[in-house]
C-alpha cells in the first residue's frame, strides 16, 4: 500500500487549449472528450507543477502565443511535460510544440528559474500521441537524474520512467526478493525500458541482459549502467518476442544443438501482456525462476495460466499500489520451475 497517496507522481503531462474568451488554458480532458477543464493544481502531482504551469500561461498571454487547436491543426503549444527528481530535486520542463521553435523563448527561460532542463519537442502530427520523436535543449541539459535505491538514473523527455518513485522502490525490492539471486546467475530482463530493473538485478547477479523496443531507452540504459559503474549488464534493442527467440535459435546453431539457458527471466510487459512466442521461448530456456511484473491483472492471469500448464508453479504474488486514487495496481508474481 501507499502511505501518502497524494503528490506522488514525478511526471505530469498537461494539454493546452483555449477558453471561450480566447485565453490559453491548461488542465485535464473532460471524460471521453478532448474538451479541457482548466486546472493547474493536480493533487497527484508535485506542488511545483502549479507554479510552472502558471508561468507558461503567463508567458503565452504576454507574448500572444496560441495553444494548439486539434480541430484546425493551428496554434503552437500542445502539451507541457514536467518531471521532478524526488531524491535530487531536479526539475525538467518540456514543451511539446506544433512547429520547430518557440518564439521569445528567452522570456520563458528567464521566468523558469531553478530548472535543471528546459526543452521543446516538435510534434506536427495530427494525432493524439503527446510527444514528438525528438527534443531540443533550450536551457540547461537534456535530462534530469534521480535515484531508485542506490542506483542513479538519467531521464530524458522521451524516457520511460516509473511515475511513482516511492512505490517503485517497493516494487523492485519485491522483484529482487522473488528473483532470490545468489551472485552466479544469468538473468534476462524483458521490456527493460531505461534499465531500471536490470540495474537493480545486476548488483546481485553475474550477468544481466536487457531487451527493449525503444532505441532511445536502450541508449539511456547503457548510459545508466555507465553512470553506476555496472559492467555486467548488456542491452539489446528490439521486440522481446523477437530478440529472445532469435537469441535462442542462434545459440543452438552456434553451440551444436546445446540450448541457451537463463537462471532467472524477469518480464515487465505493457498492458497487453506477453506475446505467446515469447512465453514459448521462456519455457524452452527453462529458467529456475520467472518474475512477472504486471500492470494488468487480466493479461497476467492469462500468461500465468500458460506458464503454469508448462512446468512452472506460482509461488508468490503481491500487488503494489503504484497509482493511488485509481483502479490500477502493479502485481509482482514469482514462479518456480517444477523439478
Amino acid at each position: 500500500g501507499m502511505e501518502h497517496p497524494f503528490g506522488y507522481r514525478n511526471k505530469a503531462q498537461f494539454p493546452f487549449g483555449t477558453d471561450k474568451e480566447g485565453n490559453p488554458i491548461t488542465g485535464f480532458y473532460a471524460g471521453r472528450t478532448h474538451d479541457i477543464i482548466a486546472n493547474t493544481d493536480c493533487a497527484l502531482g508535485v506542488e511545483q507543477n502549479k507554479e510552472i504551469l502558471e508561468i507558461i500561461l503567463q508567458y503565452m498571454r504576454e507574448n500572444k502565443i496560441k495553444s494548439y487547436d486539434e480541430k484546425t491543426g493551428k496554434g503552437l503549444i500542445r502539451h507541457a511535460l514536467i518531471r521532478y527528481g524526488f531524491k535530487t530535486k531536479e526539475i525538467m520542463v518540456c514543451l511539446v510544440v506544433n512547429g520547430k521553435k518557440l518564439p521569445k523563448a528567452e522570456r520563458l527561460i528567464e521566468k523558469l528559474e531553478g530548472m535543471t532542463s528546459i526543452t521543446i519537442s516538435p510534434n506536427t502530427r495530427r494525432d493524439n500521441v503527446i510527444m514528438g520523436d525528438s527534443y531540443e535543449i533550450l536551457w540547461g541539459q537534456g535530462y534530469i537524474t534521480d535515484y531508485i535505491g542506490n542506483v542513479k538514473y538519467q531521464i530524458s523527455p522521451l524516457s520511460f520512467y516509473q511515475v511513482n518513485p516511492v512505490q517503485t522502490e517497493k516494487l523492485y525490492g519485491l522483484a529482487l526478493e522473488y528473483a532470490d539471486l545468489k551472485g552466479d546467475e544469468t538473468v534476462w530482463d524483458l521490456y527493460c525500458g531505461i534499465g531500471t530493473i536490470s540495474l537493480f538485478l545486476a548488483q546481485k547477479a553475474k550477468q544481466v541482459y536487457g531487451v527493449e523496443i525503444v532505441p532511445q531507452a536502450i541508449d539511456d540504459a547503457k548510459e545508466n549502467a555507465k553512470i553506476n559503474a555496472i559492467d555486467n549488464a548488456e542491452f539489446f534493442v528490439g521486440k522481446a518476442e523477437e530478440v529472445l527467440p532469435e537469441y535462442y535459435a542462434e545459440y543452438e546453431r552456434e553451440h551444436n544443438g546445446e540450448t541457451a539457458h537463463a537462471d532467472v527471466i524477469v518480464v515487465d510487459p505493457p498492458r497487453k501482456g506477453c506475446d505467446e512466442t515469447l512465453l514459448e521461448t521462456i519455457v524452452k530456456m527453462q529458467p529456475e525462476k520467472v518474475v512477472y511484473v504486471s500492470c494488468d491483472s487480466a493479461t497476467l492471469a492469462r500468461d500465468l495460466k500458460y506458464l503454469c500448464e508448462r512446468g512452472y508453479e506460482l509461488r508468490k504474488v503481491c500487488p503494489v499500489d503504484q497509482f493511488g486514487m485509481t483502479v490500477h495496481v502493479e502485481t509482482v508474481a514469482g514462479l518456480q520451475r517444477k523439478d
